[in-house]
């Protein structure tokens, strides 16, 4: 008997509940595969079960399903992962209880493009990793399954990747602690590769988990803050030659800076973090010699330390056993070369002021393959401009810290064949404001008011032949604020 899952909220309820785009469905009747059912994680054991593939494709959909829930009590926010062999099907993290209510999460994700990986019986993991004892008392609890669509006339099947390699060599992300870090692999490919993509997740951890709120090491210690700027991207590299880079959101947990912050309603993507895909396909050529190729992710400015996994998706040409083709040209740099601008001075040995750090980054590659169907040249250019702006106020009564982030990106692929001129374009905009204001009272409480707005805005225009095919739309924000207080003798009140 397969476990239901919904995302209907309960009006009046207590729950978490998000504003994250929801999943279309199709109107035809899916076939479903429970994962697991009801899994109870009190301890940091992976839990594993089996996938077996009884669904009959073709699939014109494939959507996971899944839910976590907390107990009532206390318990921090935790991540968690599910992966069908060592692949990635989902990365997000749990809400936090209250003393008196528990909450659950409903989650899903579009994995049609992943449909080659669910062909396949292999064993599953799910990674929730959770401490119950005396102080945190929360067990947390899940399900998931897998629906897969039948195709209609409304839902033809689409083309989905041939082959889909995780560069993660088990279940589980890699932490990366520094900017030298990688995840890494090293793959065998076909040699009829046509398209390529990279699905990257790069989850800010640890030091790193608020790590739009650092400064410069210089300052960091006078401004009570973590290190390394503000500033954090993840790159992508083929044989140590760079093939991309990879923005990363900034996430907030529902723990993050104050709890009652995201109750109800979580921040965007808390509990569903959406991969950053860049596109490989000038490559393709370069990947289709016959030789190993190693594909790595680190990530600029990583201070201990992002948790990370990455997909390979591989689109082939099945009338030829061999495409051959090259690279044209590739503008990318190693690394990103961020600027930052400080405006610290002290006042009764006090340092108010500012700190800023920008990244502009503009790059173009192009190739081509030679396919059985005709000569595709292919042209990806990628534009981010990133500003952290922070300002800060420091006295013996009063903390300030005032955020402005905005990353802006315009990624487009530009493709020409046989049957004419093609343009996908997809322009995201991420701004983030915090502003947290900590004051001590001469009685010995304190109060901290904190007031975020968070968003996340993606436009995708695709076009043939300078006529715009298809479009969308995902405008995403939430704007909550919370005074929290603390006396002497007591937590937070």
């Amino acid at each position: 008997m397969l476990a239901t899952l919904t995302a209907a909220p309960t009006i009046g309820s207590a729950n978490t509940v998000t504003a994250d785009s929801p999943v279309p469905h199709p109107k035809t009747k899916p076939c479903a595969v429970q994962l697991y059912s009801n899994l109870v994680f009190a301890d940091f054991t992976p839990k594993t079960f089996q996938y077996t593939p009884t669904c009959a494709g073709p699939w014109a959909k494939v959507i996971l399903m899944a839910e976590f829930s907390v107990d009532a009590g206390r318990q921090f926010d935790r991540t968690a992962n599910i992966w069908l062999g060592n692949t990635n099907i989902y990365f997000g993290t749990t809400a936090e209880p209250s003393h008196d209510v528990s909450r659950d999460g409903h989650i899903e994700r579009d994995i049609t493009d992943y449909s080659a990986l669910l062909t396949t019986a292999q064993a599953g993991t799910v990674q929730l990793g959770n401490l119950v004892n005396s102080t945190y008392t929360s067990s947390l609890h899940g399900s998931a399954l897998v629906q897969f669509y039948p195709p209609d006339s409304r839902n033809p099947v689409p083309v989905t990747a041939d082959q889909v390699l995780p560069l993660n060599s088990s279940p589980g992300t890699a932490p990366l602690s520094t900017t030298t870090d990688q995840l890494a692999a090293t793959f065998t490919l076909p040699t009829n590769i046509e398209r390529a993509y990279l699905d990257v997740f790069s989850q800010s951890q640890s030091s790193d988990e608020f790590w739009y709120a650092c400064v410069p090491n210089d300052v960091a210690a006078e401004l009570i803050s973590c290190g390394n700027t503000g500033f954090r991207e993840s790159e992508v590299t083929i044989d140590g030659n760079p093939a991309g880079f990879a923005p990363v959101y900034p996430w907030i947990y529902t723990g993050g800076i104050d709890p009652y912050l995201w109750r109800p309603i979580s921040g965007v993507q808390t509990l569903n973090f959406i991969p950053y895909r860049g596109d490989l396909t000038p490559f393709a050529a370069s990947l289709n010699d016959g030789n190993p190729h190693t594909v790595a992710v680190s990530v600029f400015n990583a201070d201990s330390y992002f948790s990370v996994s990455a997909a390979l998706l591989l689109y082939q040409d099945h009338g030829s056993t061999h495409v051959t083709g090259g690279l044209i040209n590739n503008t990318l740099t190693a690394a990103p070369t961020p600027k930052v601008a400080e405006n610290i001075v002290m006042v009764q040995g006090q340092p108010p002021g500012y700190v800023t750090v920008t990244s502009n980054r503009h790059s173009i590659v192009n190739g081509y393959v030679n396919t059985s169907h005709a000569k595709v040249v292919t042209g990806v250019e990628q534009a981010v401009y990133f500003t952290n702006r922070q300002h800060f106020v420091l006295t013996n009564t009063l903390y300030v810290q005032d955020i402005t982030q905005t990353t802006n990106i315009t990624a487009t692929t530009s493709t020409v064949d046989s049957a004419g001129a093609h343009k996908s374009a997809v322009v995201q905009h991420w701004p983030l404001t915090v502003d947290i204001s900590q004051v001590t009272n001469s009685d010995g409480t304190m109060n901290q008011t904190t007031t975020i707005n968070q968003s996340y805005q993606n436009a995708l225009t695709r076009s043939d032949n300078g006529t715009t095919s298809f479009w969308s739309v995902v405008s995403n924000t939430v704007s909550p604020s919370d005074r929290i207080g603390w006396n002497s003798t007591q937590a937070s009140t």
